[in-house]
């Protein structure tokens, strides 16, 4: 795979957190990016698509095995946060339905800006992404239904995210990608311990982001932790490794969803060819199904 580029000759945005202003844009909207295999891909900042994101996410991740039972608001049954009146809202909806299967959120320079920083400014220091910065989205809060974690709604998610980064103009997506703390027959961050000695190994990034914390599960220094027999790799750490992303370093640990999460950055100069058309024909197969 093709090595990590280095934007020269842009203005850097500050990474230091700042107080949030007025949310962007002002007018919500929403737009239909394109469909197929019975699912459209919608981009929008309405309310209720929001609403409908934050539930679909409280959903997923409240249920999903060794992610922490306090995530999100047990009242309203959202998970939301400041950073989703920021963010363009990426949601796959079953046509036949309507309801939301799968849904991420992107945020560009500008919008970080306006937002007094980036979601992951919260766990990392990320001093050596300054040179990208004015050239990077992020994407967070990714999620898929259950019973719909098939080809075909990834594909369509990923082939959207990477084209919301191109014709938006930036080069680079960046984003958290967590690994639960606790995992079937295996001490706490045993599966956290081998991931990131898989992911130093063979995915380490030209530049280090630096957890606040440490990365420190319990008390106890992750390389002090048994790695387990098994290496099991979330999915969508590999969508991310498939494309060519590499790691930036050591996780930091989320007590809200008792995970660890490594920031991971894709520079689309680098993304892996053949993993791109793959999502592309998967695309453009789906599509004249539709039509």
């Amino acid at each position: 795979m093709g090595a990590m580029t280095t934007v020269i000759n842009q203005p850097p945005i500050s990474l230091e957190p700042r107080p949030a202003v007025n949310p962007l844009p002002a007018v919500p909207s929403n737009r239909r990016l394109f469909s197929g295999g019975g699912f459209s891909v919608w981009l929008s900042t309405e309310p209720d698509d929001i609403a409908d994101a934050q539930r679909l996410r409280y959903d997923v991740f409240s249920a999903e095995p060794g992610f922490s039972s306090t995530i999100g608001d047990p009242t309203t049954r959202l998970d939301a946060d400041h950073f989703d009146a920021f963010c363009d809202h990426l949601l796959v909806r079953d046509e036949a339905t309507g309801e939301l299967v799968g849904c991420a959120r992107l945020l560009s320079p500008v919008r970080a800006i306006a937002a007094g920083g980036w979601y992951s400014d919260g766990e990392f220091d990320l001093g050596e992404l300054a040179p990208i910065a004015s050239r990077t989205v992020e994407m967070g809060r990714a999620a898929v239904a259950v019973g719909q974690r098939n080809g075909s709604v990834t594909a369509l998610m990923w082939a959207a995210v990477l084209a919301y980064v191109e014709e938006s103009g930036h080069n680079y997506l960046m984003g958290c990608v967590s690994v639960p703390l606790s995992t079937p027959g295996a001490d706490r961050g045993s599966a956290l311990r081998g991931i990131r000695d898989e992911l130093r190994n063979r995915h380490r990034a030209p530049f280090q982001v630096f957890p606040h914390g440490g990365s420190i599960v319990d008390g106890v220094r992750l390389d002090d932790i048994e790695p387990p027999a098994r290496l099991v790799v979330p999915p969508l750490l590999r969508g991310y490794l498939r494309l060519g992303a590499r790691v930036c370093g050591e996780p930091a640990i989320d007590p809200v969803f008792d995970c660890g999460d490594f920031l991971t950055v894709l520079s689309s100069d680098a993304a892996d060819s053949r993993y791109r058309r793959r999502l592309t024909d998967t695309v453009r197969r789906l599509s004249e199904q539709a039509a």
